[in-house]
């Protein structure tokens, strides 16, 4: 297993961060302080071909693996970019999977292709209000009526749903009540999203104003039998497929996002001069520096590790939320590391690191919170009782 990039991941890293440099900091303040999708940014990447970075050939993708749009993604948030960048596409990496896995031949020559090329943007919905991280509890119903589906209920935190063509929606066909196990009778839709049945209404948020998050509220919104993904009741299982890649690609954008804080605290620390020197002459400035250097390139390892297992097909369950348990710290300590080195000037905007530090939340809190991957790996890693 290799803990550094092969000469190919290099070039692609190198080739996403030469598009990325089109789009500098001054473009990502704008959309900071102005939001809107950035429909140009999305282009660039459309047309240089990365957004099917991991999706098969077969359909107009690169057939990569997770490694490969991990590298992506880390490059992206890298640039500066943050999560204001990788959001943009996050869903195109990941979201999908269960239709490459699970889709007929039909499906993925419909669905695929046009997100690949950028002619079609998705959004994910699960999350709801009142069920949170308990999937199996979630209340939106779709109730069969002939070779249609009504779609009726609620969701939360839904990126991109004002922009979208089309939701991967999770919603329950059989009441939980008259299933065995409450995993099932949660069945997987690709859905077009009809705005005559469904009202997005954003949430005004702390940071990432450019990718727009939702409460999202489906009033019968008619779903033909032919956008199910795989067989009724077992939409719960086809999700999982997309859990771990989920993380990993999170992990990877955090550490970006930290490294790109950690390259402008550095900067700042060999130009600032204070008592005709420059404050990162200073070990109170260098050591909590070198300390987040350290800690970024730690979690790395770990995303790369638990990119190489998925990809080869292994399990990862433990290496992928470890991953973005690191990686969301590492990411937050350099970005607030950066703000306290730039003193007063790390609470400017003109900056940029204070932004950095608004978004890095994004990777503390989804799409999983610290705790339960910490009650995860107590339980998986080190087998001790369960706790939830």
């Amino acid at each position: 297993m290799g803990m550094s990039l092969t000469p190919a991941q290099q070039e692609i890293r190198e080739a996403v961060l030469k598009i990325c440099a089109r789009f500098g900091d001054d473009y990502w303040l704008a959309k900071d302080r102005e939001g809107g999708f950035p429909h140009d940014f999305h282009r660039a990447l459309a047309d240089a071909g990365w957004l099917g970075i991991a999706m098969p050939e077969a359909y107009g993708g690169a057939g990569l693996g997770i490694t490969e749009a991990a590298v992506m993604m880390q490059a992206i948030a890298e640039s500066g970019a943050a999560f204001s960048g990788a959001s943009a596409l996050h869903m195109n990496i990941f979201g999908l999977n269960p239709v490459v896995v699970f889709g007929t031949e039909e499906q993925k020559r419909r669905f695929l292709p046009p997100l690949i090329a950028g002619r079609e943007k998705a959004c994910f919905a699960v999350t709801e209000p009142d069920a949170g991280l308990d999937t199996t509890r979630l209340k939106t119903r779709a109730v069969r009526d002939g070779n249609r589906y009504l779609v009726t209920g609620q969701k939360i935190w839904i990126s991109t749903a004002q922009i979208a063509d089309r939701v991967l929606l999770l919603a329950r066909t059989t009441p939980v009540e008259n299933v065995k196990k409450a995993t099932e009778g949660l069945s997987l839709f690709y859905a077009a999203l009809d705005r005559h049945y469904v009202e997005a209404r954003e949430i005004d948020k702390m940071g990432r104003k450019a990718v727009d998050s939702n409460q999202v509220f489906f009033d019968g919104l008619p779903v033909p039998v032919e956008d199910r993904i795989g067989e009724e009741g077992r939409g719960f299982e086809y999700i999982l497929h997309g859990m771990n890649p989920e993380r990993i690609l999170i992990a990877a954008e955090a550490i970006g996002t930290g490294r790109a804080a950690l390259e402008r605290a550095v900067r700042y620390a060999k130009e600032r001069v204070v008592f005709r020197r420059p404050i990162g002459q200073n070990q109170a400035i260098q050591h909590p520096l070198a300390k987040c250097w350290m800690a970024l390139e730690a979690a790395n390892l770990m995303v790369l590790k638990a990119a190489q297992l998925y990809d080869a097909g292994q399990p990862c369950g433990i290496e992928a939320n470890t991953a973005k348990y690191l990686g969301a710290e590492a990411g937050f300590e350099a970005c607030e590391t950066a703000v306290l080195v730039h003193g007063g000037m790390g609470y400017a905007k003109e900056y940029h690191v204070e932004r950095l530090l608004r978004e890095i939340m994004i990777a503390r809190i989804a799409p999983v919170s610290r705790e339960l991957i910490l009650c995860n790996v107590a339980e998986k890693a080190l087998g001790l009782p369960k706790s939830y």
